[in-house]
């Protein structure tokens, strides 16, 4: 059988900055990874390991210091801020760490801004499945609530309704479910299982080794370099 080309390929990805004493500190080290359209990839290991850098590398949030990362035909190393602004805005989604929300905006209001920043309104489809999308992550009643009235699981799963609101073709998702209890951890991976069966390629930071499971392949990394082949999930045995 023919392999898909890659939807995003990283080639011998480095990643150094600057630390305090003015030494340079490599956090990735020649990241080789290939991920084909429809794929949902878990990228795991320990704190520290580049995990988090190489996420942002692969969606153009960061630039390697050395090698390439390409989204479909494009070089995210030749496309300018305007250019690569388009690619995030209508290929990407992104569930941070960190939920930034926009105080002045109700709850339903910071979940339908991606939708109104890419086409300038809110089509009646769309309202209806975020809709329908905050009910089953057990926020369908925060609509009205400004972001400070939430807590820290609440906003996190605002941000996924976020990240959601397109329909991307790629979600990034770092740490995704880190503030969330099992319960609503578990919804979640529900929403990812089909919107990934629907053809949405996913990759997930994660040092949760349920979420793990549920990925259809892992990569693991350690001290910025990729230590083990992609691990699939039938038949598999937990590394964590």
């Amino acid at each position: 059988m023919q392999r898909s080309s890659p939807l995003i390929a990283a080639h011998t990805v480095t990643r150094r900055f600057d630390s305090a004493t003015g030494d340079l500190v490599t956090v990735l080290d020649g990241i080789d990874l290939d991920i084909v359209e429809g794929d949902y990839l878990a990228l795991t290991g320990p704190s520290g390991s580049g995990k988090t850098t190489l996420l942002s590398c692969l969606s153009g949030l960061d630039q390697p210091s050395s090698g390439s990362v390409h989204i479909r035909d494009d070089d995210l190393a030749a496309l300018d801020d305007k250019a690569l602004a388009h690619i995030r805005r209508t290929t990407l989604g992104f569930v941070f760490q960190r939920t930034d929300l926009l105080d002045e905006l109700v709850v339903i209001d910071n979940i339908l801004l991606p939708a109104i920043r890419r086409s300038g309104r809110v089509s009646a489809d769309t309202l209806a499945s975020t809709v329908e999308l905050m009910d089953r992550l057990g926020i369908g009643k925060l609509g009205g609530r400004a972001p400070h009235e939430l807590s820290g699981g609440q906003r996190q799963r605002v941000g996924i309704c976020r990240a959601l609101v397109n329909r991307p073709p790629i979600l990034i998702a770092d740490e995704p479910t880190g503030a969330l209890h099992r319960e609503s951890t578990e919804d979640v991976l529900d929403v990812f299982d089909e919107l990934n069966a629907s053809g949405m390629t996913i990759v997930v930071v994660t040092h949760d080794p349920v979420v793990a499971r549920r990925a259809r392949s892992r990569r693991h990394l350690v001290d910025g370099r990729m230590v083990d082949e992609p691990a699939h999930r039938a038949g598999e045995q937990s590394d964590f």
